[in-house]
């Protein structure tokens, strides 16, 4: 069959190239070295994702001796509030030291003592999971690894379609972000791994694009999930952290365990155990904040530690930023803000519903990382189910033929991608109409959340819909790119909206909290809130499943 556009084929397609897409790639071609492995990058996969470069610890590993899965199991259960799958969060831990091993025989540096012991620092509620890593390349050298196995990556694409042959996931329609070409992947199994939608609420300092996670991520792989039938759930957790004033820049972990103090704006004390997060952003609410890190009393030895961590391993960038700022951890404070909302599987519990193998609901789509609903999985949850959904994709594609090209899903795709380019005439720049959109996510979805803010916020998206299609100016190839990731944007903001209106009660601290329905009710609401689509009507089906134990 001809086409004007190139058609290659796989047996596993991957989109998206960060951690939990890379750990995909190299696992698959471990177990087939056969098999053609793709990966559709948005960016350049050497050095995207979420860890650009490199990482401070794993955030999860059940070290033998020290905790075990069931301990982590119980953690999860007090920090989700009991809404989780139970058969995936175990499995995270139980091949978390496994995994952690992998990456120590890869040259990735776990640093020990002289007794041969791990740095393992505690975070969760209960066990200590947080091991220490030394690697600021350790996103290079997994890209490196990648292409000596002979993975296949073509970056710059977004993935804007997955392809369907009845009810099966078959492939995926791809635009590439600098030429508007596109080009078509059929494969015999999918593993979505291209984040959540970091690029949502505004920042503080009122610039379109904020200060954490990465900005390329808008929610696709949730709006490609949801458009190729995939049950969604979590979509109401809105997440919001409380890092360094102005900068991506975690420090929390990495210095109040090692012994620094922590105090409001007024002066009181709140280093004593583990503050959460929620404590944090209270206090800040509250009229108490921005809160502020001492270390000025810790010995030099340890504040040359923390500075070794942060300064190479966890953003390079961080030194120029605090010399700029004339901030000297021996004798200055260090000012902490909240993010603005985003949505995440990896830091919260937003994404595609997965069951233990990291099958979604769609035969043949397959997820992992900050995409699919690994609660609060972190890297280690990227990496494990990367090898997950890599291990039982490369089953599925072993008993699987490919399907013949349905020309007409590509023929409907390029019939939108004309009308898109037509709008040349549009009456404001794409980036203004995405401002406004994510001002008005800002002021109706950031909690605490009522009825009517909710409300608000579903009118407001219906008319961006509306909106949509003549109001933006789309001129260049640019534009276009980023056209789809705001139609996503808007689609996160409904599912947002309408997942936090059905939960009817208070869960999860400030992530979701209702002012209108103030309690947590155990008994009506501990269970998953399902979003589904409708693809005739496009209406948003909403459900409600029981967790699994």
């Amino acid at each position: 069959m001809k086409t004007d556009y190139p058609v290659i084929q796989a047996d596993i397609l991957i989109i998206g190239g960060g951690s939990a897409g890379s750990m995909a790639a190299i696992r698959a071609k471990e177990l087939n070295p056969k098999q053609e492995v793709v990966v559709f990058e948005k960016g350049d996969m050497k050095y995207s994702g979420s860890i650009a470069r490199g990482m401070d610890a794993l955030n999860i590993v059940a070290v033998p001796g020290v905790s075990d899965p069931e301990t982590y199991v119980e953690a999860m259960d007090i920090h989700c509030d009991g809404v989780f799958d139970t058969p995936v969060s175990y499995k995270l831990a139980n091949r978390s030291w496994e995994l952690m091993k992998k990456l120590e025989s890869w040259g990735v540096c776990f640093p020990t003592d002289k007794k041969g012991n791990y740095d393992i620092l505690k975070g969760h509620p209960k066990g200590k999971f947080i091991m220490t890593m030394k690697e600021p390349e350790l996103k290079t050298k997994l890209h490196k690894r990648c292409v000596e196995l002979g993975v296949r990556i073509i970056n710059r694409i977004m993935a804007v379609r997955l392809l369907k042959t009845g009810n099966d996931v078959t492939g995926a329609i791809g635009i590439n972000v600098r030429s508007g070409e596109i080009i078509v992947c059929q494969s015999k199994a999918v593993i979505m791994c291209n984040g959540g939608t970091s690029r949502f609420g505004l920042p503080g300092n009122g610039n379109l694009y904020g200060i954490y996670d990465f900005p390329g991520n808008t929610g696709d792989g949730y709006c490609l999930a949801l458009n190729a039938g995939a049950e969604l759930s979590g979509f109401e957790y809105t997440v919001t952290y409380y890092i360094v004033k102005d900068i991506n820049a975690p420090l929390l972990f990495i210095t109040l365990t090692r012994g620094a103090q922590l105090f409001n704006a007024i002066g009181d004390a709140f280093h004593k155990g583990h503050p959460g997060m929620m404590t944090m952003i209270d206090e800040h609410n509250a009229g108490r904040g921005p809160m502020r890190i001492r270390m000025n009393h810790l010995a030099e030895d340890t504040i040359k530690e923390i500075e070794e961590l942060l300064f190479t391993t966890e953003r390079p960038a961080c030194e120029r930023f605090y010399e700029g700022r004339g901030i000297d951890f021996r004798t200055g404070e260090i000012e902490l803000s909240p993010t603005e909302i985003f949505l995440c599987g990896g830091h919260g519990m937003t994404g595609i519903r997965i069951n233990e193998k990291g099958e979604s609901s769609v035969s043949g789509l397959y997820a992992a990382g900050d995409t699919s609903l690994c609660v609060r999985g972190h890297l280690s949850g990227a990496f494990v189910y990367g090898e997950v959904a890599a291990e039982f994709g490369t089953e599925r594609a072993s008993v699987t033929n490919h399907r013949d090209l349905d020309t007409s899903q590509v023929d409907e795709f390029l019939k939108n991608k004309t009308a898109k380019l037509n709008q040349s005439d549009g009456k404001v720049p794409i980036e203004e109409f995405e401002y406004k959109l994510r001002r008005i996510i800002t002021d109706y979805l950031t909690p605490p959340k009522n009825e009517y803010k909710l409300d608000r916020a579903l009118w407001w998206m219906n008319r961006f819909k509306e909106e949509f299609t003549h109001i933006p100016r789309i001129k260049t190839i640019h534009d276009l790119f980023k056209a789809y990731e705001v139609e996503n944007i808007i689609q996160c903001a409904e599912l947002n909206a309408l997942a936090s209106k059905e939960r009817k009660e208070s869960r999860w601290g400030f992530w979701h909290q209702r002012m209108d329905y103030p309690s947590k009710d155990d008994i009506n609401w501990r269970k998953h809130v399902i979003l589904t689509k409708d693809n005739k009507s496009n209406e948003i089906n909403i459900s409600h499943k029981e967790v699994i134990r």
